[in-house]
């Protein structure tokens, strides 16, 4: 295996904790967008936005921020660890997962959703209707975009432990 051959155990064992975080991330994001979401879209609009508000304050826990948050410090740190080993597929593939998690996932996150969801929560019960439509697509397509950086990450970085 050409990342055990690099005689940095720090390598592989940061590439495996974010396979494992990348994939756990892109699982919960594929849940909203593959189901959740259309079923918080199937109630009336107050419904559905108090519904997602509500999500929105239960996933600051804990469990999730140290997938998400996590994640994010472990592909920051295994970013590095791969500049010097760029001239193999290993270091390549795990750059590329490392920086895909970071700015897919993390970045996207931080640009798009949590200002919808900000907005979300701000929104007067007089404007939720209008702003949840929007919100439903929007929310939804920027969410799906983080499911396949944190999917595609996972596999980048299960093929740089497999080289």
């Amino acid at each position: 295996m050409e990342a055990a051959g690099l005689g940095d155990r720090a390598f592989v064992i940061l590439a495996f904790v974010a396979a494992m975080g990348c994939g756990i991330v892109g699982g919960i994001f594929y849940a909203f967008s593959s189901f959740v979401m259309r079923a918080l879209g199937r109630l009336p609009a107050e419904q559905g936005a108090a519904a997602m508000k509500a999500i929105n304050v239960a996933v600051i826990n804990p469990v999730f921020m140290l997938a998400f948050m996590g994640t994010a410090l472990v592909c920051l740190a295994l970013a590095g660890l791969s500049l010097p080993v760029l001239d193999g597929l290993a270091g390549k593939a795990a750059l590329a997962g490392s920086l895909l998690y970071l700015f897919g996932c993390f970045g996207v996150t931080m640009v798009f959703n949590v200002p919808l969801n900000n907005a979300l929560a701000r929104a007067a019960p007089d404007r939720e209707a209008p702003l949840w439509a929007r919100y439903l697509k929007v929310w939804t397509a920027w969410n799906t975009v983080r499911t396949v950086a944190s999917s595609a990450a996972a596999a980048l970085l299960v093929a740089a432990l497999m080289v």
